[in-house]
């Protein structure tokens, strides 16, 4: 089988949001008494909310108690603070769109909530592009599990050998990889020393766009195979913004 389709992380790969989503969680932490500092927790955005709370702070939970409080309220700053000044990724509508263009099947798998979502797309300005969507809330484990990917899978219909997926940090590779997806992963989420298990790195969507033909999409739409064992590589080139 040949490529068929593609998924898409939001959050850093196609939105300039990790540091946004990073200043929340402190924020909201702070509101409740704890003091966590951002170079913390910024390493750790692209992961689920839930485990990115059970590594700050064990004794916490964010399924009940003073956990969900703070999970709840980094939501609210998120949304009502940060959410509107965001920007999209370099060329992020224009890969979505070259995507389109050649008939692969884009569904978006991310960590983010349902409520976000909808903003999300916005600010990347790719929301009348997709509408196929998996978020946290359709999976049981939020990544690095492989629960969303394996979501995004059954909606797009498709096997996860005729997929690659579109991601920038090392929990989108792990959560794929465990769903035998293979992952082409962007600079721009701030992750560029986690992301030796992709099969390749690019800066932002403008250098995969830039390349394309070369790239793992390219590459596999040319071969018409399925295996995504392509050798890895590594742009260090970087685009024009």
């Amino acid at each position: 089988m040949s490529l068929q389709g593609v998924l898409l992380d939001i959050d850093g790969t196609l939105l300039l949001s990790n540091d946004a989503h990073a200043h929340a969680w402190v924020d909201a932490y702070r509101e409740f008494g704890y003091d966590v500092p951002f170079d913390k927790i910024q390493p750790l955005i692209g992961m689920g909310g839930d485990k990115l709370m059970k590594e700050l702070t064990p004794d916490l939970n964010a399924d009940d108690g003073v956990g969900k409080q703070i999970s709840q309220r980094r939501q609210e700053i998120f949304l009502n603070d940060y959410l509107h000044d965001l920007k999209p990724a370099p060329g992020a509508r224009e890969l979505v769109q070259k995507f389109n263009d050649i008939g692969l099947k884009i569904t978006i798998a991310t960590s983010a909530k349902n409520e976000e979502l909808e903003g999300l797309l916005k600010q990347a300005h790719i929301d009348d592009l997709v509408d196929r969507t998996t978020t946290s809330d359709d999976a049981n484990e939020s990544k690095p599990d492989p629960d969303i990917v394996d979501a995004a899978l059954a909606k797009s219909k498709l096997g996860p050998e005729s997929v690659l997926m579109l991601g920038d940090t090392p929990f989108d590779i792990e959560s794929a990889g465990k769903a035998g997806v293979g992952v082409v992963t962007v600079r721009c989420g701030g992750h560029d020393a986690d992301l030796n298990e992709a099969l390749a790195v690019y800066d932002n969507p403008a250098d995969v766009l830039a390349h394309f033909d070369q790239s793992p999409f390219g590459q596999r739409l040319a071969a018409g195979v399925s295996s995504w064992h392509e050798p890895k590589m590594n742009r260090c080139a970087t685009a024009e913004n």
